[in-house]
């Protein structure tokens, strides 16, 4: 049955866009280094301030989880110091998930990013 299952999980990213899938160690270690960075731009202050969010970080059970978490932790950054900083500071995190989500779930290239 393990067999099966990653066979089907390689099959459903090479439709997606990438052809081999992260490894799952790579992907733990890499959500892992993701939580922390997210929870480090919150601060003493952010999490106290959005403990909803934090725990929300906290607790994300994989890197997608994280992934949609990214706008939650743009909205409490903005409200800290202002949206500018905040989306520079979020770009940095969405760097960090290059070639770990399949390809339906990378962002897209925005004028508004210069």
């Amino acid at each position: 049955m393990r067999f099966f299952k990653g066979t089907l999980r390689n099959s459903i990213y090479g439709l997606l866009g990438n052809p081999v899938a992260p490894s799952d160690s790579m992907l733990e270690t890499s959500a892992e280094d993701i939580r922390e960075a997210m929870l480090a731009l919150l601060g003493e202050n952010g999490t106290r301030q959005f403990a909803n969010v934090t725990r929300r970080i906290r607790y994300a059970n994989d890197i997608q989880g994280l992934w949609y978490l990214r706008g939650d932790l743009m909205a409490a950054l903005a409200a800290i110091e202002g949206e500018a900083t905040a989306r520079q500071q979020v770009q940095k995190i969405t760097r960090m998930f290059h070639g770990l989500l399949p390809g339906s779930l990378t962002s897209r290239p925005s004028p508004l990013m210069g």
